[in-house]
């Protein structure tokens, strides 16, 4: 089983918290998480891409000379894909890129993500997060006291202060646990839970 430290916002420690294996615990599998991300971004697709066929072009309904007798290749129209302002051949048509992910899939993939961080010391693990007001430079400050440049804050509940002084920073996020996803875990380079925030994810994903 896991085992980190948890430490202030000033990254001086106070106690150690055990993980749950069935989150924080399991073997590398590097082509599951890759199918699963790549299923999730391609279902972000908008999939609009689309060009005229030589039937949808205007134009094009007389034919532009004789079939014989000119020296020239045979030609039916003049809005066929060699000619210009002709319709594209095998161009792309709207579609849907979706691929079905099962939300066992998708559980897993997290888990083995969540895993990968924790062997790798890219987990930081709080007593709590709390600021006085709303303030960027402040909460910039705790990311320097924790010696994170590129994080994903995760909280157990909402903390105004926290979320709108975080809102601006760049290479920083700040979410609540139920909006942990694949992406943002594999963006930024360091992942910070509350204690909360750790009980939360356990409940869930196990």
């Amino acid at each position: 089983m896991p085992e980190v430290s948890v430490v202030d916002q000033n990254n001086k420690p106070v106690g150690k918290q055990k993980l749950n294996d069935a989150v924080f615990g399991l073997d590398a599998d590097t082509g599951f998480v890759h199918r699963v991300y790549s299923a999730l971004a391609a279902g972000q697709r908008a999939g609009t891409h689309s060009t005229k066929t030589r039937a949808e072009v205007s134009g094009g309904g007389k034919k532009p000379w004789k079939q014989k007798g000119t020296g020239r290749a045979r030609q039916g129209s003049t809005r066929s894909a060699q000619w210009r302002h002709g319709g594209v051949a095998h161009g792309p048509r709207p579609r849907s890129y979706e691929t079905r992910i099962n939300r066992n899939e998708r559980r897993r993939a997290l888990c083995l993500v969540l895993s990968e961080l924790i062997r790798e010391g890219r987990v930081t693990v709080l007593d709590a997060l709390q600021l006085n007001q709303v303030k960027a430079k402040d909460f910039v400050q705790v990311m320097q006291n924790l010696d994170i440049k590129s994080g994903l804050i995760v909280l157990a509940e909402d903390n105004r202060e926290v979320v709108l002084s975080g809102r601006n920073v760049k290479h920083a996020k700040v979410v609540l646990d139920g909006q942990v996803n694949l992406h943002d875990l594999l963006k930024y380079e360091h992942l910070v839970l509350t204690k909360t925030a750790v009980e939360k994810l356990e409940g869930r994903l196990s």
